[in-house]
């Protein structure tokens, strides 16, 4: 018999869970601290404070529905919205944090576009997702495949679709933005205990020297570029010629020269 699939909420409760969210919140930690402006915005995951490093006088978390959290106590949802149809106006916000937001989103690619359309010029995204090519990815595919025939459970909750980090990395350059920074972590295999966990710990610092790609996770600050423009004035408005000042040419006849000089 198969367990009851665990949501995300109740997932971040578990061994594995908690060693993901350390691993994502000390990358959050280290990057929004640097990022300046007066508007920032997380979409979801209240478990991870995201913009709590972060110096921007105004702050909100979004999430989708009132619903509480049963893990988080005090819930710090400022706004109730679809993260496809953003509530601000567009070149609002400096930085929008995404922690596994497009995974949970029904369209993460509108998703993604909206959170383009909200953010200032060199504003930035922060995202947070994992890595379907990894050994939890592996596991979660090979767990699909088995409960088709009815045995065996999950890994992570089935709570969407992961996408990958260069399919992530083409959604970006499609919609103007340039990765500014790429990490991935948790190399750990896909273990359930606290206790094997601690075992496998050796393999963060050996993963990424030896096989970056295949963390767990991945964490991306991407910049949104608007290209500069230049001012055209009308057509029939063209500047005029320049036109210089006539220099008499005085040519000399060599032949007339040397008869004056005879005389």
């Amino acid at each position: 018999m198969s367990r009851q699939i665990i949501g995300l909420h109740d997932w971040f409760q578990t061994p594995a869970g908690q060693y993901l969210l350390r691993w994502e919140d000390a990358q959050l930690q280290s990057s929004v601290a640097d990022i300046f402006g007066y508007h920032a915005l997380q979409l979801g995951v209240p478990q991870l404070d995201g913009l709590r490093a972060n110096r921007m006088p105004h702050q909100w978390l979004g999430m989708p529905s009132l619903e509480p959290a049963p893990t988080v106590p005090e819930l710090r949802t400022a706004l109730v919205t679809d993260y496809a149809a953003l509530p601000f106006s567009a070149c609002s916000l400096d930085l929008v944090v995404l922690p596994h937001t497009l995974e949970l989103s029904a369209d993460p690619h509108t998703t993604l576009r909206e959170v383009e359309r909200v953010l200032v010029p060199e504003g930035r995204v922060v995202i947070c997702g994992l890595n379907p090519v990894s050994l939890w990815g592996l596991r979660q595919r090979r767990a699909h495949a088995l409960r088709r025939l009815g045995v065996g459970e999950l890994f992570l909750p089935d709570c969407g679709e992961f996408i990958g980090y260069w399919r992530l990395r083409d959604w970006l350059r499609l919609l103007g933005f340039e990765v500014e920074e790429s990490r991935l972590g948790c190399y750990r295999p896909a273990v359930r205990s606290e206790k094997w966990l601690e075992r496998w710990a050796w393999m963060d610092a050996a993963g990424s020297r030896w096989w970056p790609i295949l963390g767990a996770a991945y964490f991306v600050v991407a910049v949104k570029r608007v290209r500069g423009m230049r001012l055209l004035g009308p057509a029939w408005k063209t500047a005029q010629a320049r036109v210089g000042a006539p220099v008499p040419a005085v040519q000399r006849n060599q032949k007339t020269t040397q008869i004056q000089q005879r005389k």
